[in-house]
């Protein structure tokens, strides 16, 4: 995604692998490519794999790219993780969000390749995305210009996803696909359900502008009639320039804004730095990346009904 990232090193994430994969959620740590006697699904990283988990259920064996509390942007893979990739029944990933998931799919023979991307529909977003977003701000540079990945952040675009991987599974595996297809529209329901929380939760807000580090909120933005202003842009890594920090903080008085929110996977030294300067508070907003002992709850419904209570807290009631 972002060529100027440092990326770690494979060695090191062989060391990684050799600990053992998978999420802190039921995916499991053992090497796809062992007879499992089930569908075996390699997932890019925490959204994938627990979709895969969700519409799976007991008939799939889910192993994933990213460790727990591993930066997804910076994943490299190993030669075990390629190995894993190339026996299993299928690949579950997010093209353009990791280029060295995008080149081990694109060389693997997976019959069943599945990419997240193409089940739903994409923008680009730059710094600022949602009700007062300009065309300037899609054009800052390479990074910028591309189509924003975060698309699990939106639950209806998450649902669009959903129901893609159920049809895939079910092609693939069709002596599950009942299964599958009952498994999905439960996925679904939730998830609407959790939209409807979401817009009625922040249809009466004090201010709709909230300031993140990472510009990884522009879908849940839109969705909802807010505006994301974002100290950095899609690379939750880079550093903001001085100019695009004093306008923050103007921003950040003109709009009512009160919190700088931060993610829990990179540092807070930005968003705190900016919040002291400007008189703001702190707090969490996770874009669900991984999930860890320091996220807001034990699954990807937990974490976003936190996130939602943070956005009402920051964005106050009328």
């Amino acid at each position: 995604m972002n060529v100027r990232r440092q990326h770690i090193s494979g060695v090191a994430v062989a060391a990684v692998t050799a600990l053992g994969l998978g999420t802190l959620s039921a995916c499991s740590t053992d090497s796809a490519a062992a007879d499992t006697g089930k569908f075996d699904v390699v997932a890019s990283f925490y959204p994938m794999a627990y979709l895969a988990e969700q519409i799976g259920g007991s008939h799939v064996h889910v192993t994933s790219l990213t460790q727990p509390g591993q930066e997804p942007h910076d994943l490299e893979i190993s030669a075990k993780q390629t190995a894993q990739l190339q026996e299993s029944d299928a690949v579950l990933y997010l093209k353009n969000l990791q280029p060295s998931v995008d080149d081990a799919v694109a060389q693997s023979e997976v019959k069943t390749k599945i990419d997240a991307a193409s089940l739903t529909s994409l923008e680009k977003h730059g710094n600022e995305v949602g009700g007062h977003a300009s065309e300037s701000d899609h054009s800052e540079n390479e990074e910028l210009a591309g189509l924003d990945p975060h698309i699990w952040l939106d639950p209806v675009r998450y649902a669009q996803v959903a129901e893609g991987v159920g049809k895939a599974f079910e092609k693939a595996d069709p002596k599950n696909a009942a299964d599958y297809k009952t498994n999905t529209a439960a996925l679904v329901k939730k998830l609407d359900a959790l939209n409807t929380r979401f817009k009625d939760g922040l249809a009466n807000t004090r201010t709709k502008v909230f300031i993140t580090t990472h510009a990884a909120f522009g879908y849940l933005a839109e969705r909802y009639g807010l505006t994301e202003e974002a100290i950095n842009g899609l690379d939750p890594e880079s550093e903001p320039s001085a100019a695009r920090v004093k306008a923050l903080e103007s921003m950040a008085k003109a709009d009512g804004v009160t919190t700088v929110f931060y993610e829990t996977l990179v540092s807070d030294k930005t968003a705190k730095t900016i919040a002291a300067d400007s008189g703001l508070k702190t707090d969490v907003l996770d874009p669900i990346e991984g999930i860890t002992a320091k996220s807001r709850g034990k699954d990807y419904f937990s974490v976003q009904e936190a996130n939602l209570k943070a956005l009402q807290t920051a964005l106050g009631e009328k």
